[in-house]
């Protein structure tokens, strides 16, 4: 599949940045004028110079197998921009950056890297199973008291009528959440954030109140006669609840496209999502990562190409978290966009979903000859040859993404990937049928 010696196009670099200043910022860095000793190798290596303020330059190294980055600089975002503007420098052609021998300076980088991944492959598990396990014990015995507790509040709720939930104020609700966290269930913690926001949230509030509270009884009774569900159920629940899982399933090996990313943040942690399908196997993948302290998260994957690489699936019940594995050759363009199918498809396939994890706020699907359109509340995607849509989620309303997307459209058909939930259909990715260009909508 790989080819030595691919370079990747400036839109998928400046995919990768980790907010707009750091885009803009590695934008101007991506001139030879303060590069020096700039150089890439057939195993995707390339590295520079990079004039600053000091009297030295910085050191950049971009490994773009990983991608890994490394910079002398003292920046706390991945990939910072030196990183960025190398790596433009570096799309641009070899009249920018050309093969050349690695030289020592990067060579150690890069030998640390490949030292570690085989100690990680070689590494064994758990050093004691048996405190792991009372461990374990103690913290399901904390959770379950917690739900217990987040019980009795909703109970409380409906007795008390939906419309003194707005009287109440935040407070209370972010009381509940406090206590969860002393319960160490972060996840049941950010469920009763969630209601805390909906009372007096706008028009429809009392349903959606109801709704997420159906929701959250739904997972406290699951958590509390967790002995009973089946493996991939109860697998689900405890990561729902918060408990955090592993990556243990057997690797799956395919040639994964990568067809978007992107960060959400909570004001502590910043996630990074990215989503990955399988050419061969047909499979979706969510590889997650997280930055906190204001630090970006580290792995970032450049959209539009495609990894030889092996994914290790984490247990649950759709299975669509992994983590990525080892990864063969370098990656290349991707040459067809994901098959799909028609807006009916998508909420079926969603629907299923549910039936496996109630609480999927979305499921990843790819439309094909769909239309962006504009609609009595917002914008649709309409299926070219039929008489259904989806509407696009409120959120995506104020993206630029949506504007490219209805650009690269024209009023003709387009395929695109995105997420499909309650809250509608949120476009990530498109394809026209004049080029296989990936076009982030992120």
């Amino acid at each position: 599949m790989n080819q030595q010696g691919v370079r990747w196009t400036a839109e998928q670099v400046l995919a990768l940045a980790p907010d707009a200043p750091s885009r803009k910022a590695g934008s101007k860095l991506g001139t030879a004028g303060p590069w020096s000793g700039t150089g890439s190798s057939g195993s995707g290596a390339v590295w520079g110079l990079c004039k600053g303020s000091g009297s030295k330059p910085y050191r950049t190294i971009v490994d773009t197998t990983g991608p890994a980055y490394t910079c002398s600089c003292p920046s706390r975002k991945f990939p910072c921009k030196h990183a960025l503007g190398l790596l433009l420098l570096w799309a641009g052609g070899e009249e920018g950056v050309r093969d050349s021998e690695v030289p020592d300076w990067a060579d150690a980088w890069l030998a640390g890297r490949r030292e570690r991944a085989v100690e990680k492959k070689e590494k064994g598990g758990s050093a004691d199973p048996e405190a792991a396990r009372r461990r374990a014990e103690r913290r399901a015995g904390r959770i379950t008291a917690g739900a217990t507790e987040l019980e009795q509040r909703l109970a409380d709720l409906v007795r008390g009528g939906l419309a003194a939930a707005e009287q109440s104020g935040y407070g209370l609700w972010e009381e509940t959440a406090a206590r969860m966290v002393d319960a160490q269930a972060p996840g049941l913690a950010g469920r009763v954030r969630e209601l805390g926001a909906i009372p007096g949230s706008g028009p429809g509030w009392p349903t959606r109140l109801l709704e997420e509270s159906a929701l959250t009884h739904l997972l406290d009774r699951a958590w509390l006669d967790i002995e009973r569900l089946p493996e991939p159920l109860a697998a689900t629940v405890r990561t729902r609840v918060g408990l955090t899982a592993v990556a243990e399933g057997p690797p799956v090996r395919d040639d994964w496209l990568v067809l978007a990313q992107y960060d959400t943040t909570d004001g502590k942690i910043t996630t990074r999502r990215i989503w990955l399908h399988g050419r061969e196997t047909g499979r979706s993948a969510l590889l997650l990562s997280f930055g906190a302290a204001g630090r970006s998260p580290q792995l970032a994957l450049p959209t539009g190409l495609m990894l030889d690489a092996e994914l290790v699936p984490y247990a649950g019940a759709g299975q669509l978290r992994a983590d990525l594995g080892e990864q063969f050759g370098t990656p290349v363009p991707i040459k067809a966009p994901p098959p799909g199918g028609s807006a009916s498809d998508a909420l079926a396939a969603y629907g299923a979903a549910l039936r496996d994890d109630p609480w999927q706020d979305s499921w990843p699907v790819t439309l094909t000859a769909v239309i962006p359109v504009p609609g009595d509340t917002g914008w649709q995607l309409a299926d070219a040859p039929g008489d259904t849509a989806l509407p696009v989620a409120p959120t995506a309303l104020a993206r630029p993404g949506l504007w490219k997307l209805v650009a690269l459209s024209g009023g003709r058909p387009v395929t695109v990937f995105g997420e499909c939930g309650h809250r509608g259909f949120t476009p990530l990715a498109a394809w026209s049928d004049e080029t296989t260009d990936t076009v982030t909508l992120t």
